[in-house]
């Protein structure tokens, strides 16, 4: 059976994760010194020893789980022999730089300076307490979407992550975003809660971080993918260089079709999935897509030989 390797995205992020592989593996040790060089700062002294309020902070989170996942990838492809041979590779948000970087597309240098730089610009975009998101569980797609318009007359207020069958995140102008989680309440949904998160990830008050971060691609080096990348913004495959850097534009201010590209992958024959990053958020995502899907997560180092075992079964 074929099977795909998803990266993770934000918040999944924790202090101490990935030095078990730092400290068990040449080429996991090889990847955070590579980050730290391309920084300039220790990024891995933030990972391994937070504080978790630092560790947050969308512009260390997301080179940091692209660090860390990188060390976990390369401790299975190079220490361990894996010929990696997937059908596809997939991350959800930050999470689609990490299939690049694995992929060829970037390498880790140039993964790391851009996710930094992109959680910056996050960071600055919107002044804390204007931008916010919000989980609502239990509504259909179309009714969380009619409750966001219904709340845009106090803002923007847009869906944000379409993570799975009655799992959608809303994000935008507090305001809005707080009247919309009161009217998905009403229209019945289980649970509507805000998130704790530092800026209004995924919706149009992004669109100048969009811009300002392809300012930055052609300071990158840029490669077709080993293997084929599932974009966030189209649920499909993106092969060349010019549809990537666009698909990577647009995920900025547009919405993570993350259910709809586990099941465009799923039509494609896949039926196995590797979790290669902290957490194990989007393996549980994707058994409520799909409980038939098998899936193994990879985020400590005595996981390496289920991993090994997982990919094996599929051959």
């Amino acid at each position: 059976m074929r099977y795909s390797v998803v990266f993770p995205g934000q918040g999944a992020q924790e202090v101490g994760m990935g030095k078990d592989f730092r400290d068990s593996f040449v080429s996991a040790r090889e990847v955070f010194e590579r980050a730290d060089a391309a920084l300039n700062f220790p990024l891995s002294r933030i990972i391994f020893e937070g504080p978790d309020e630092e560790l947050k902070k969308t512009e260390f989170a997301q080179p940091a789980i692209l660090t860390m996942s990188m060390a976990v990838f390369r401790s299975l492809e190079i220490d361990e022999g894996i010929s990696f041979q997937p059908a596809h590779v997939a991350g959800h948000s930050l999470g689609e730089y990490t299939a690049l970087v694995a992929s060829g597309t970037l390498s880790l240098e140039d993964g790391v300076r851009l996710v930094h730089r992109r959680g910056k610009l996050m960071q600055e975009a919107v002044p804390l307490g204007k931008g916010s998101m919000a989980a609502i569980i239990g509504l259909e797609r179309g009714k969380v979407l009619a409750m966001c318009e219904a709340a845009s007359s106090l803002g923007v207020c847009q869906a944000a992550n379409f993570n799975a069958p009655g799992q959608i995140v809303i994000s935008g102008d507090t305001e809005a975003v707080d009247k919309a989680v009161s009217l998905c309440r009403e229209a019945g949904a289980k649970r509507a809660l805000p998130l704790k998160v530092s800026a209004p990830f995924h919706c149009s008050l992004m669109r100048p971080v969009a811009n300002r971060l392809r300012e930055s691609f052609p300071d990158c080096s840029w490669n077709s993918p080993r293997w084929p990348l599932i974009a966030n913004v189209s649920a499909r495959t993106e092969n060349d260089v010019s549809s990537i850097q666009d698909a990577l534009f647009q995920q900025t201010y547009m919405p993570v079709l993350w259910a709809d590209s586990i099941e465009y992958m799923m039509s494609q024959g896949v039926g196995r999935f590797l979790e290669i990053g902290p957490g194990t958020v989007l393996s549980g995502l994707i058994k409520r897509i799909d409980p038939q899907a098998q899936c193994f997560s990879v985020n400590a180092s005595d996981s390496i030989s289920g991993a090994i075992d997982f990919l094996k079964g599929g051959q």
